[in-house]
């Protein structure tokens, strides 16, 4: 597997969905998704010029946070229990899975115990799958008038999964909804609320997902090969 040479094809990808769609490369983020990968996939791309790195396991990625002694960002991408949450604090850059209450409420504790403000994204089930987390677009409004009043926790944006796909430009009307949802959200003027980021697009439609406003891709099987585990 050829880290470097799939980063590379990967970077030539984003920008020609930039240029499609008249956006300046540097407004999409490529997170490369490392879990169930070892340290050594994270160090190779690292040395390829990543730095910005998803995990979904907090154990894991306890374990290679450890291991992979170099300037890396980690994001937590994956379903997050309340009950991992204290080990977080100082080293993730970024929660995308955001999606209730009682969640936010002890994100907010945990970093608050080291004078820290967690920086989260929404996470929205638009396509209603039972199977998947993100809170329903119906409650959505609600959740963010609780969440925002929370001392050490500030909501950078929303993120979506949608279903499955075959055909990537079949997913299109998931991310625009994604979309116009943050500019409403917008609109409401909620203290400390921004809706700067919208994390969406994942291997095999990343380049729809950027025409329809993604600021974070991630994107793990396209660079690492598929998942060990």
């Amino acid at each position: 597997m050829d880290i470097a040479a799939n980063l590379a094809r990967i970077r030539t990808e984003i920008a020609a969905a930039c240029t499609r769609c008249g956006r300046d490369p540097a407004t999409v983020r490529l997170i490369a998704v490392s879990k169930t990968h070892p340290a050594a996939a994270v160090q190779a791309a690292c040395a390829a010029g990543q730095a910005l790195f998803g995990e979904s396991y907090v154990q894991e990625f306890l374990a290679k946070a450890e291991a992979v002694q170099l300037p890396v960002a980690w994001h937590f991408i994956g379903h997050l229990q309340s009950n991992k949450v204290r080990y977080l604090p100082g080293k993730v850059a970024l929660i995308h899975s955001l999606d209730r209450l009682t969640l936010a409420e002890e994100i907010s504790r945990q970093w608050g115990k080291h004078g820290l403000q967690a920086e989260v994204l929404i996470e929205v089930n638009l396509g209603g799958e039972a199977g998947k987390s993100g809170v329903r677009e119906v409650e959505l409004e609600a959740l963010l008038r609780r969440v925002v009043t929370l001392p050490h926790l500030a909501v950078r944006g929303l993120m979506t999964l949608p279903p499955y796909l075959d055909d990537p430009a079949a997913v299109r009307p998931y991310f625009r909804r994604l979309r116009e949802l943050a500019r409403r959200l917008d609109t409401l003027d909620l203290p400390g609320l921004s809706m700067a980021e919208l994390s969406m697009g994942m291997s095999h439609d990343f380049t729809v997902a950027i025409e329809e406003g993604a600021t974070l891709v991630r994107i793990g099987t396209a660079i690492f090969g598929e998942r060990s585990g």
